[in-house]
């Protein structure tokens, strides 16, 4: 087995190897190549700190990297059906380790909760986790219009708890096609063509009114589709508590871990 970073790797090819290695997944997946540039493209993908294990020209396994200042973020690990239960997988993670380690000082990825077998793994290349977080379906149950926003910077300071990598506002500029909704009292971020929610945040003097009902029903009204909020900190007993009392369903949890990596 050969492990090397994936420069020289197209996107089709990759896309190829991300679904043979999730397709059998806790949540199975299915991606496109607009798909995977996009999801590369928000959670800043570089593939020159990114790992593939060539089975000859096959691609058995990768880790997806991505880099924003001095931190690394494991945006997808996966190991395709043929190669599985050879160590492929633990090779793979301590590559990716030495592949970000100089260039940031900390090693982010998360995993779903029930998926204890990469848990452990990731336990033992040196991960410890950092919080729970969960993930919801929401049906809007109304039509809401609201003015878009183009400025919510002075709103940030509002969140009770950091936003997970993919969903930080750094990670939102970095992706086409977000439209942000509301106006002083709170925002919603989403994004149409998923549905995804990526930012809720309301003031804190505006809570209680029913005002982040009517923006998750915006941003429904916007995207014409169920929506989805990924990676609520579970610490965050509002915000878990307001999704209960709006009929979000629960979707799954998954375990944030992170690696100090030092300089």
């Amino acid at each position: 087995m050969d492990f090397r970073d994936l420069r020289s790797v197209d996107l089709p090819s990759l896309v190829d190897a991300f679904n043979d290695a999730f397709s059998d997944y806790v949540l199975p997946m299915h991606a496109t190549v607009e798909g995977l540039a996009d999801m590369f493209r928000r959670r800043g993908y570089d593939a020159s700190l990114s790992v593939g294990a060539f089975d000859g020209d096959r691609i058995a396994g990768f880790v997806f990297n991505a880099i924003d200042g001095r931190e690394a973020y494991n945006t997808g690990t996966g190991v395709g059906r043929e190669w599985r239960h050879r160590g492929v997988g633990r090779q793979l993670m301590q590559h990716a380790i030495e592949a970000v380690r100089g260039r940031a000082d900390r090693y982010i990825l998360e995993v779903i909760a029930t998926n204890a077998r990469a848990e452990r793994l990731y336990r033992d290349v040196g991960f410890e986790l950092t919080r729970t977080m969960t993930c919801w379906t929401y049906e809007p149950r109304r039509e809401v219009i609201l003015p878009r926003l183009d400025d919510w910077n002075t709103l940030e300071s509002q969140r009770d708890v950091e936003p997970s990598w993919q969903n930080r506002s750094a990670s939102v500029r970095r992706t086409l096609g977000a439209v942000v909704l509301g106006d002083e009292r709170g925002y919603v971020i989403v994004f149409p063509a998923t549905g995804d929610v990526p930012q809720l945040v309301v003031h804190r003097e505006h809570r209680r009114v029913g005002l982040g009902r009517d923006l998750l029903d915006a941003a429904a009204t916007v995207a014409g589709k169920t929506l989805r909020i990924i990676n609520v900190d579970e610490r965050d007993a509002g915000i878990a508590a307001f999704m209960e009392h709006i009929g979000a369903k629960l979707l799954i949890r998954q375990l944030e871990m992170i690696r100090a990596l030092g300089r």
